[in-house]
């Protein structure tokens, strides 16, 4: 590891992969900062621009704020999905929730409730003292997304601010995006009680197609590319859905069993390399 750590006055604590696991792990980093706040993110993450942290904290002068939740984007490279680059229509602005009758949230449907919860642990700040007293679940995936669902039920106030922005991007393969899509469908089945299948596999096909065909920027090979880029993606999802589906249709404990056989350990991404 180089150590420009040592520079910055920066602690690295090891953990062995054997007792990793994302809540716990996380749990592990708040018990140890030193300070009043605490930033989750990844190490493939980088800032978006330098006012990040500063919009993300500012959030916090208000006492009934426990977390803060900042947006993830692929930022514009040719080595990227060009269906995946951030290209903003108008400017974000912040959302609180805050359910200070409980009631109010907890008789939502799991899917209503789900709506308020798109947590997201690659870009999210905390108020440690709340933190420390509501803290991750000791899960694989899905401990952001939970833990909103927690705070939100203990009557906190949560923020979605989408201007506080990192750039982060994974290269998907067959196996990864399979393996994503069947996290996402589990997660909302086992958490949220509802099932969200993909689209429509032809729908998404075509809206690939002219989407790809209206990027003047690209090449025609390139658009050759990354539609059967594209394509593989919606076979992958479509897989994951047929495969989840017929085990849904069995109940709880055979689709317990089958994310354990068809996903396991969560896929790890990769990046796109630069030409």
């Amino acid at each position: 590891m180089p150590d420009w750590h040592i520079e910055f006055g920066v602690k690295v604590h090891h953990v062995d992969p054997k007792d990793f696991n994302h809540g716990d792990t996380r749990n592990l980093g708040v018990d140890l900062a030193k300070g009043e706040f605490v930033q989750m993110t990844t190490q493939d993450a980088t800032a978006v621009d330098e006012l990040w942290l500063e919009k993300m904290v500012s959030h916090f002068d208000d006492p009934e704020v426990v977390g803060v939740c900042g947006q993830q984007v692929a930022l514009e490279k040719k080595e990227r999905n060009p269906l995946q680059w951030f290209r903003p229509q108008s400017e974000a602005k912040p959302i609180k929730y805050q359910f200070k009758n409980t009631e109010d949230f907890t008789q939502l449907s799991g899917k209503e409730q789900h709506s308020y919860c798109n947590w997201d642990d690659v870009n999210a700040m905390y108020r440690k003292s709340a933190k420390l007293k509501l803290p991750f679940k000791k899960l694989m995936f899905s401990e952001d997304t939970l833990w909103a669902k927690d705070a939100l039920t203990a009557g906190h106030a949560i923020v979605y601010d989408y201007r506080a922005r990192v750039d982060h991007y994974h290269h998907q393969d067959f196996d990864f995006y399979f393996k994503r899509s069947y996290i996402i469908l589990y997660q909302n089945y086992k958490f949220y009680n509802y099932i969200n299948y993909p689209r429509n596999p032809i729908k998404w096909s075509l809206e690939i197609v002219v989407r790809l065909l209206r990027m003047g920027e690209l090449g025609f090979g390139e658009k050759i590319k990354w539609m059967s880029y594209n394509f593989n993606l919606v076979r992958a999802s479509r897989k994951a859905a047929k495969i989840f589906s017929r085990n849904a249709k069995k109940g709880i404990e055979s689709v317990e069993a089958s994310q354990k056989k068809y996903v396991g350990f969560p896929p790890q991404g990769v990046q796109a390399k630069s030409k």
